[in-house]
């Protein structure tokens, strides 16, 4: 059992580092990862971003979408994408939030989880 844990341990930390690059390499603004392992039972970490347009922010979207499907070899459920002001990636372990600024600064998931 405790080894079933420490591999899907090293998942989460993989997919986690996958995510985060891909955001990266598209110039995602004001990245914050947020871990809840000890506050929350539906996922691991929740990652948010934002981008400068629509078209910035649904291209980090399927980016990610696109990174996870090919390094994973597992679909992840977008919602969010038509409207794009706030995207939202299940990816089981993690969930990511790319939003535009004003969005963000609204919904202030940070306040919420990083307490």
């Amino acid at each position: 059992m405790k080894i079933k844990k420490n591999l899907k341990k090293k998942f989460d930390l993989r997919i986690l580092e996958v995510v985060k690059q891909t955001l990266l390499d598209d110039k995602v603004i004001n990245l914050k990862i947020i871990d809840i392992r000890k506050k929350s039972a539906f996922t691991n970490f929740i990652i948010v971003g934002s981008g400068t347009s629509n078209r910035h922010i649904v291209n980090m979207a399927k980016n990610v979408r696109e990174k996870i499907k090919k390094s994973f070899d597992f679909s992840v459920s977008v919602e969010g994408i038509e409207q794009s002001d706030w995207v939202l990636i299940d990816a089981s372990s993690l969930v990511v939030n790319i939003f535009k600024p004003k969005t963000r600064e609204f919904y202030n998931l940070e306040k919420i989880w990083d307490n």
